[in-house]
């Protein structure tokens, strides 16, 4: 793909200098000095920033602002140097793991001479990337997509389990998804719904902090994924991140209980409701919760994939009239998720289009907006009403982990009765009779 220049006012910068991209440039800017490699614009917009890549690692961008002093300093050299290869280690008595790339910046490979990050998408980039990985494991890797998070779907959701289960089928003694944070916690639930009766543990895993930054958490996490996926005793959905911000250990989160709860820290991802599963510290992976369902390579997965879109999860605030309800109602709706406040409550302006969603046959679940704690609409009366008008308790569930469950439940069943006893029902480790607290909660 050929890359975005710079135009406007920064080419005519640049020109002046006869600097490129990939040059090596210094930027003075009063006593402020940004020496670097010049890399493509981050918005090709915008012909008033150029972005220089500092020796640190780390990305800036300066300002051409009168008084800014732009010198070229060398030549981007005419050859690129390739990371030395690593052979593919195939070592007898290891476990075979099959890694699943869907997208993200978890394996990647830099050009350390034009700093630009490449995906890593054979088993051979996986390892010139993390070598490591042949001490652990035999590695079978697949590229599935490769997509922002942020443009996940149902339907992607159904592609990956489908994946996910091919790979079970060849007989691997775990599986890793490697996926961008921003919603894996999402993908993860769909995952525990739709492949019941696991034979090996599934993993996601992803990175905060690419691998072209000093602070990159990319290859602990892969390294401790495939060692939860070939040697973790639980078979379940998990997630496996960093623990905290040190590399001392991750974390294995189940997969209907995980939040990201912090934009940028490596430790981003925390259990909810109940404490993780499980610990990988120097390599082991220690249990700290009882797992549902253990390993046992004779069982075969069941796949049940298809997932309804046509849900909603929406936040209830003050004023909330419930005239978004209507609307969704009107434009065919089938189920709707509500992040209510407290114990699970919904202002009273808005109870006469939750009865109508209701009553045309769409599905209302009530979930907390409140990180951790369980709903109880039987406390206050707004709640008992909301009860009596048919919303359904949604328990402790995550309002991220209600929406996919209603989702993958309206794939499911047609028969409302039968959803609603479903939706009631802890099928993977989503709804528990007593909310745990965790030493890990912060």
């Amino acid at each position: 793909m050929e890359e975005i220049g710079y135009w406007g006012k920064a080419s005519s910068e640049l020109e002046k200098v006869g600097a490129s991209i990939h040059d090596r440039v210094r930027l003075t800017k009063g006593s402020l000095v940004f020496e670097g490699l010049l890399m493509p614009p981050a918005d090709p917009a915008d012909d008033n920033h150029v972005v220089v890549k500092l020796d640190n690692g780390y990305n800036v961008g300066i300002r051409l602002e009168p008084g800014v002093k732009i010198e070229l300093i060398a030549r981007n050299p005419s050859f690129k140097p390739e990371l030395p290869e690593v052979p593919v280690k195939v070592k007898e008595g290891l476990p075979k793991v099959s890694i699943i790339s869907t997208g993200g910046t978890i394996a990647s490979r830099v050009d350390y001479v034009t700093g630009a990050v490449y995906p890593a998408l054979t088993a051979r980039d996986l390892y010139n990337v993390v070598p490591e990985l042949g001490d652990l494991a035999n590695i079978d890797a697949h590229v599935l997509f490769s997509i922002f998070s942020e443009d996940m779907h149902p339907k992607l959701w159904s592609e990956i389990a489908e994946a996910v289960a091919k790979r079970l089928e060849d007989g691997v003694e775990g599986v890793v998804v490697t996926h961008g944070t921003d919603t894996m916690g999402y993908t993860a639930a769909a995952l525990s719904f739709a492949l019941q009766d696991l034979p090996v543990p599934v993993v996601l895993v992803g990175a905060q902090r690419s691998s072209d930054r000093p602070s990159s958490d990319a290859a602990m996490n892969l390294m401790d994924a495939v060692t939860v996926a070939a040697k973790a005793p639980f078979a379940e959905v998990v997630v496996t991140m960093h623990g905290e911000v040190g590399d001392t250990y991750t974390l294995v989160h189940r997969g209907v209980k995980v939040r990201k709860c912090h934009t940028s820290r490596r430790d981003t991802f925390r259990s909810i409701n109940s404490p993780p599963l499980a610990k990988v510290e120097k390599g082991e992976v220690v249990l700290l919760s009882r797992p549902h369902r253990l390993r046992d390579r004779e069982r075969r997965v069941s796949l049940k994939a298809k997932f309804e879109d046509k849900v909603s999860l929406v936040k209830v605030h003050p004023g909330f009239d419930g005239s978004i309800i209507d609307y969704l109602a009107e434009k065919g709706i089938k189920g709707i998720v509500l992040e209510g406040t407290g114990l699970g409550h919904a202002p009273h302006l808005s109870f006469n289009s939750i009865k109508r969603a209701i009553d045309s046959g769409v599905v209302v679940v009530m979930t907390s907006q409140c990180i951790w704690g369980r709903i109880n609409m039987n406390v206050y009366r707004t709640g008992v009403e909301l009860l009596r008008m048919g919303v359904l308790p949604g328990g402790d569930m995550l309002p991220e982990t209600a929406l996919v469950k209603l989702m993958w439940t309206l794939g499911q069943y047609r028969d409302l009765e039968e959803v609603k006893r479903i939706m009631l029902t802890n099928l993977v480790g989503e709804l528990t009779e007593r909310t745990q607290h965790s030493d890990y909660l912060r």
